[in-house]
């Protein structure tokens, strides 16, 4: 890894924040990423959020580094407040990192995203796949969880109101076609490898260089 600085955690700071889903979907993700992480390198998550998915990740594939990451001063806050009670030596402080912005980071053997690309503007999705298409190397993973639509197939009721709530809160959120997210990854050497399915109507995208 080389810049950008990690975030200093203040104890006296703490805001350890948790996010229910978490706690839901952290097994099923596991059980995909065993069947696509390479056996060694680091793995940069975008958009860390709580910081618990990473923790749970660094528990379960010790012989991988893994590096939480976000662009919100409060979420790094919470990644170090978890990771300050995991204690073990292979996850990284957590490195301030905007997935739309031009991210200085290489050395990354694989990328993991979960639960942002409806949660925030296209253009942090462009970043994600411009980016990884730029720093993975060849054979690289691109790992991506959430809600998505897919083209001639019906989107589950849940995931229509939670994206007409997502879009009522801004309107630049909002659940993405997998189709357009392909196309996107494809201009930067992504090609779309497997469309998983996951519990509660979400889906995995597993995305080589």
């Amino acid at each position: 890894m080389s810049d950008p600085k990690p975030f200093v955690f203040e104890a006296s700071a703490e805001v350890k924040r948790t996010a229910p889903a978490t706690e839901r979907n952290r097994d099923a993700i596991t059980s995909v990423l065993k069947g696509h992480l390479p056996l060694q390198g680091t793995i940069l998550e975008i958009a860390s959020g709580t910081g618990e998915h990473i923790v749970h990740f660094a528990s379960q594939f010790p012989d991988l580094i893994w590096q939480p990451s976000d662009s919100d001063a409060l979420a790094l806050t919470s990644i170090a407040a978890w990771s300050a009670e995991y204690g073990g030596t292979n996850l990284m402080p957590p490195v301030h990192l905007d997935a739309a912005s031009e991210w200085h980071i290489k050395d990354v053997a694989a990328i993991v995203c979960i639960n942002m690309v409806h949660i925030s503007p296209w253009s942090a999705t462009q970043g994600l796949v411009r980016n990884a298409g730029r720093i993975l190397p060849q054979g690289g993973l691109l790992y991506v969880y959430g809600p998505f639509r897919q083209n001639g197939l019906p989107t589950a009721a849940s995931n229509e109101e939670f994206d007409s709530n997502l879009k009522s809160r801004n309107a630049d959120w909002g659940l993405r076609f997998v189709e357009d997210v392909a196309q996107e990854a494809s201009q930067y050497g992504l090609s779309l490898d497997e469309v998983i399915e996951m519990p509660a109507n979400n889906l995995s995208l597993v995305f080589r260089v």
